[in-house]
C-alpha cells in the first residue's frame, strides 16, 4: 500500500488510460436505499455505496469524482480476501458521512473495466479524484492504515472528514485513568504498532512514563529538593514532571531549558530527551510547547 499522503505517482501521470470507458452511457437508476452496510449496492445512512457496471462507470465514477472522491473496490464472489476487505470499506463509507463514495465493481461481470485499471489481483482498490485515478493498493490492509489512506484521499479531493472516535484509544485512556499503567502501555503500543504516527497514542504513552516516574514521590519535597540542588539533574527532572502534573507545564519547560544551558555532554542530552518527552504529552499545537521548543533550540545552539 502506498504512503497515505497522496503524492505524484504513475496514476496522476496518466498511466491508467480510461478513455475507452468515456462513452455515452444510459442514465443510471438512483442508488437503492434498502441494503444495509455490508450488502452490495445502496445508499446507507446517507452515504452512497453503489454497484458499478461498464454502462454506469462514466457517470457513477468519473463524473461523480469531479465533486466527491470515489473509492473503487474491485472484487469477485469467489475472492475470500475480498470478503474481509469489502465489509470494512462499506462500514467506513457509512462512517464517512458523505465525504467519499464507495463504488463496487465485480471483475467477473465487468472485465473491461478491470483491464483498463490493470487489475491483476483482487481485492484491488483505487482512489479516483477529479476524473483520474490518483492512488491504489491491493490486498487486505489493517483498518487503521485504511482509515489513514481514505483520509488522505478525501484531503486530495479538497474535502475534510471528521475524525471518528477510536475505541482503542478509549480503552487505553480508561486504563491510564484507572491507574493500570501496564494495560495502558500495552494498549498504546498496540495502537502505535498499527498507526505509527498516532499523536494521541504517543501522548498517552508519554503520560504512562510520566505517571511511573512520579509514583510514590512527595511533590513538595521534590520541588524543595530541586530548589536546594539546582545542578542535580535527576532532582530537576522529577520536579519538572510534578510541575507538568500540577498544571504548571510552562514552568517545567523553563526549568529544563535552563538546565540544558547549564549542562553538557550526556547530562545535557538526558535533559533534552526528557523535555521532548514532556512536549509529546501536550502535543505540537500547544502554544507553550512551540515557545519552549524555540527556547530549547536557542539553548542548544
Amino acid at each position: 500500500m502506498s504512503d497515505p499522503r497522496i503524492t505524484s505517482s504513475i496514476f496522476t501521470r496518466g498511466a491508467v488510460d480510461l478513455s475507452a470507458l468515456r462513452t455515452p452511457a444510459p442514465t443510471p437508476a438512483p442508488a437503492k436505499s434498502g441494503p444495509p452496510a455490508g450488502a452490495p449496492g445502496g445508499a446507507v445512512g446517507g452515504v452512497t455505496v453503489i454497484d458499478v457496471t461498464e454502462a454506469t462507470f462514466q457517470s457513477e465514477v468519473l463524473e461523480r469524482s469531479l465533486s466527491t472522491p470515489v473509492i473503487v473496490d474491485f472484487w469477485a464472489e469467489w475472492c475470500e480476501p475480498c470478503k474481509q476487505l469489502s465489509p470494512v470499506l462499506e462500514r467506513l463509507a457509512v462512517e464517512g458521512g458523505g465525504a467519499w463514495v464507495l463504488a463496487k465493481i465485480d471483475v467477473d461481470a465487468n472485465p473491461r473495466i478491470a483491464q483498463m485499471f490493470r487489475v491483476q489481483g483482487i481485492p484491488m482498490v483505487y482512489a479516483v479524484v477529479g476524473g483520474q485515478p490518483i492512488d491504489a493498493f491491493s490486498g487486505v490492509v489493517p483498518e487503521a492504515q485504511l482509515r489513514q489512506w481514505i483520509q488522505a484521499v478525501v484531503k486530495a479531493g479538497g474535502g475534510t472528514m471528521a475524525e471518528p472516535e477510536d475505541p482503542r484509544l478509549d480503552e487505553a485512556d480508561d486504563a491510564l485513568m484507572s491507574g493500570d499503567l501496564d494495560a495502558a502501555e500495552r494498549a498504546y503500543r498496540k495502537i502505535l504498532a498499527e498507526s505509527p504516527a498516532d499523536a494521541a497514542a504517543e501522548a498517552g504513552l508519554a503520560q504512562v512514563g510520566l505517571a511511573r516516574r512520579v509514583a510514590g514521590a512527595d511533590p513538595q519535597g521534590a520541588i524543595a529538593a530541586a530548589q536546594a540542588n539546582p545542578d542535580d539533574v535527576d532532582a530537576q527532572l522529577l520536579a519538572a514532571d510534578i510541575e507538568v502534573l500540577s498544571g504548571m507545564a510552562e514552568q517545567a519547560y523553563k526549568r529544563l531549558v535552563d538546565l540544558v544551558r547549564r549542562t553538557s555532554g550526556d547530562d545535557r542530552e538526558k535533559v533534552r530527551q526528557h523535555l521532548v518527552g514532556l512536549f509529546t504529552i501536550a502535543g505540537p499545537d500547544d502554544p507553550a510547547v512551540a515557545s519552549a521548543r524555540r527556547a530549547l533550540a536557542s539553548a542548544l545552539f
